[in-house]
C-alpha cells in the first residue's frame, strides 16, 4: 500500500470522530430546545397559508444559525474551558478541533442558515435572527461573560428570542404575543443558569468568570433566583390574560410554577451542590413542558 494510500485512509478512519467533534460544538440539545420554541412560534402566530415546508425549512434556518453561534462560543471560551470540569472535555478544550475549523464550519452553517431563512421565510426573521446570534456570541460571549456577575441577565435576551424568530417567519411582522414568549424565557433564564453557576462556583472561579455566586456569594444568588421565579410565575399569566392562551395553560403552567418556586426555597435552606443541579435540571424540564403546554392549548384542545 502507498503512503498517498494510507494518509487518505487514515482521513477517512478519523472522520466520524470530525464529525462528532462538529457536533460536539453545536450544543445540539441547546439548539433543539430553542428550534421547539421558535416552533411555539410559529404555532402560536395567526395563520397565513404557508406551506408545512416552508415552516420547518424556516426553524432549520433558526437552528443552523443558532448551532453557528454555540460554535463560536466554544471558540472564544476554549482556554476557560480547559479550567473547568463541566467544559474541559468539549472539542476545542481537547484540541480535536482548531479554532479555525470552527470558524469555517460556523460560517457554513450560519451562513446556510440565513439563506434558508431567506429563501423560505422574510427578512426580517434573517435579520433578526443574525441579531440574535451576534447577541449571544459577541456581546455575551465575549463581553459581558467576563465583565460583569449580571452577564446572564443582559445575555438572555439573545437565547429568548427563538419564539419571537418563530412568529416572524410566519408572519412577517412583529407583534406584542411573541414578546411575553420571550419575557418568559428572559426571566427563566436567571434562576435556570444560577442554579449551575451554585453547583459549578469553584469552576468559574477557577475560570474567573464573575458569575453571581463568585462575586456576591451563594446565599445572595439563591434569593435572587426565588425573586426571579417569582416573576416568571407572574409572566406566565399574561398569555392568559390577554387571551393569548386558554385554562388549560393557565392551570398547568401556574403547577409548573409553584413546583419551581418550592425547589428553589427548598434550595435557599440547603447548602449542597446536588440541590442546584437538581434545581438546574428541573428548570430544563420546566421550560419544555410549559411550550409543549402551549402547543397542546393552541392545537389539541
Amino acid at each position: 500500500m502507498s503512503l498517498h494510500s494510507e494518509k487518505y485512509l487514515t482521513r477517512v478512519s478519523d472522520f466520524p470522530k470530525s464529525a462528532e467533534a462538529y457536533l460536539g460544538i453545536c450544543k445540539l440539545k441547546v439548539v433543539l430546545m430553542l428550534v421547539l420554541t421558535a416552533w411555539v412560534g410559529v404555532i402560536l402566530a395567526p395563520e397565513v397559508g404557508r406551506s408545512a415546508m416552508a415552516q420547518f425549512f424556516s426553524l432549520l434556518g433558526i437552528g443552523l444559525v443558532s448551532a453557528a453561534a454555540a460554535a463560536i462560543n466554544h471558540v472564544v471560551d476554549k482556554e476557560r474551558d480547559k479550567k473547568m470540569a463541566r467544559t474541559r472535555h468539549r472539542p476545542l478544550a481537547q484540541r480535536q478541533l482548531s479554532s479555525q475549523q470552527a470558524y469555517t464550519f460556523a460560517a457554513c452553517i450560519g451562513l446556510s442558515g440565513v439563506g434558508l431563512l431567506l429563501v423560505f421565510s422574510n427578512w426580517l426573521c434573517a435579520v433578526l435572527t443574525v441579531s440574535a446570534l451576534f447577541g449571544y456570541a459577541v456581546v455575551y460571549s465575549v463581553f459581558l461573560k467576563h465583565m460583569t456577575p449580571q452577564n446572564i441577565v443582559i445575555g438572555g435576551l439573545a437565547g429568548a428570542m427563538p419564539p419571537l424568530l418563530g412568529w416572524v417567519s410566519e408572519s412577517g411582522t412583529m407583534s406584542a404575543e411573541p414578546w411575553l414568549l420571550v419575557m418568559i424565557i428572559f426571566t427563566w433564564t436567571p434562576p435556570h443558569f444560577w442554579a449551575l453557576a451554585i453547583a459549578r462556583k469553584k469552576d468559574y472561579e477557577r475560570a474567573h468568570i464573575p458569575m453571581l455566586p463568585v462575586t456576591h456569594g451563594v446565599k445572595f444568588t439563591k434569593l435572587c433566583m426565588l425573586i426571579y421565579a417569582v416573576l416568571l410565575m407572574l409572566v406566565c399569566l399574561l398569555p392568559f390574560l390577554i387571551g393569548m392562551s386558554d385554562w388549560f395553560y393557565l392551570i398547568i403552567s401556574s403547577l409548573l410554577n409553584v413546583v419551581f418556586v418550592q425547589k428553589i426555597i427548598c434550595l435557599y435552606f440547603e447548602s449542597k451542590s446536588e440541590s442546584a443541579m437538581h434545581v438546574f435540571r428541573f428548570s430544563i424540564t420546566y421550560l419544555l413542558l410549559l411550550f409543549v403546554v402551549f402547543f397542546i392549548d393552541k392545537l389539541v384542545l
